[in-house]
């Protein structure tokens, strides 16, 4: 018999020894306790046994609905939510330190917070809790809120994968602010977090290189080609008109075009010029790559020279030479 007693004794030890191993891992579905790991206010110095026992601004916590200044009386509905970039669910802890009252949904995964009856949690993890809440019977001035928000990621029970933050904000009195309409008021939305954090997005290195040499590569043709092809007609321009210098200096000038040669010459250049005159404006106006101007206004300048040449030529002396 004894041996029997003893027997059951140690079986007792070791699942009791069992619990209280087991206890710690275990996130707490049914909201967090009114005590932290430290026995503090869990309302004032958040869920320590998450996240590393830190706060972190990697988690927004979001209340919606509440006004500006209450309504003796009135009863407002509240929305809680979490944002994390990688948790989507988790739990939260809200209290008016007892100034009103906090209607509990049930079928909302709301319930009274364990050990305080003036506050109020999750009943099971999840998001977007909805929490009507209606404001004292009497003036009490300004109402303080706090609100602790942890986002869970579903792993190994509490543990530094999650995050929590803590949000505090107060409910002016009655007549002292102005009062939001119903549906400005679904709108009006408090939060702490960093939004930042929140869309930002892992960079692949690689990738990053590869958009690097494209925009190195274009830049280099863009710009290459425009170096080039500006500096070809540089030069074209100055050996055009080194060689009118050199003709007018040791060449005695251009040679003599009869009229009835310069005349239907100067026609057909001076419709070439006005056309491409044209395209060269046009090109300019409509945008276009910067090539496409380049090439229509040499081409202009082009033809308009041609009607330089003519008219020097039409109106060069007769030569000897001309005349054989």
């Amino acid at each position: 018999m004894d041996s029997i007693r003893s027997l059951v004794l140690k079986a007792l030890l070791v699942i009791a020894a069992s619990m209280i191993l087991v206890a710690p891992v275990i996130a707490n579905p049914d909201g967090p306790p009114n005590l932290n790991l430290e026995q503090d206010p869990t309302i004032d110095f958040g869920c320590t046994c998450h996240g590393g026992g830190v706060a972190s601004d990697s988690v927004i916590v979001k209340i919606k609905g509440v006004p500006q200044a209450y309504e003796i009386g009135a009863t407002y509905n509240f929305t809680i939510s979490l944002s994390h970039d990688s948790n989507t669910e988790g739990g939260f802890l809200l209290s008016d330190r007892g100034s009103g009252t906090f209607t509990v949904l049930e079928e909302e995964g709301v319930r009274e917070a364990m050990g305080d009856p003036d506050s109020v949690s999750q009943s099971s993890s999840g998001n977007d809790w909805l929490v009507p809440w209606t404001a004292p019977d009497s003036d009490v001035g300004v109402i303080h809120f706090s609100l602790v928000g942890n986002a869970v990621n579903g792993e190994n029970g509490a543990d530094e994968g999650d995050a929590w933050n803590i949000l505090t904000f107060s409910i002016a009195a009655p007549g002292t602010a102005t009062v939001s309409d119903d549906e400005s008021l679904a709108l009006r939305t408090i939060s702490v977090g960093d939004y930042d954090n929140l869309f930002k997005q892992e960079v692949d290195p690689e990738a990053l290189e590869a958009e690097r040499q494209e925009e190195l590569a274009h830049n280099y043709f863009e710009y290459g080609n425009l170096y080039y092809w500006t500096t070809l007609s540089i030069i074209i321009i100055a050996a055009v008109v080194q060689g009118e210098f050199y003709e007018r200096r040791f060449g005695g000038g251009p040679e003599h075009l009869d009229m009835r040669l310069a005349v239907p010459q100067g026609i057909r250049r001076g419709v070439l010029f006005i056309g491409l005159s044209y395209l060269f404006f046009w090109s300019l106006n409509t945008g276009k790559p910067y090539g496409w101007p380049l090439v229509l206004g040499m081409l202009a300048l082009w033809a308009g020279y041609g009607i330089f040449r003519t008219y020097s030529q039409a109106k060069a002396p007769v030569r000897v030479e001309d005349m054989l």
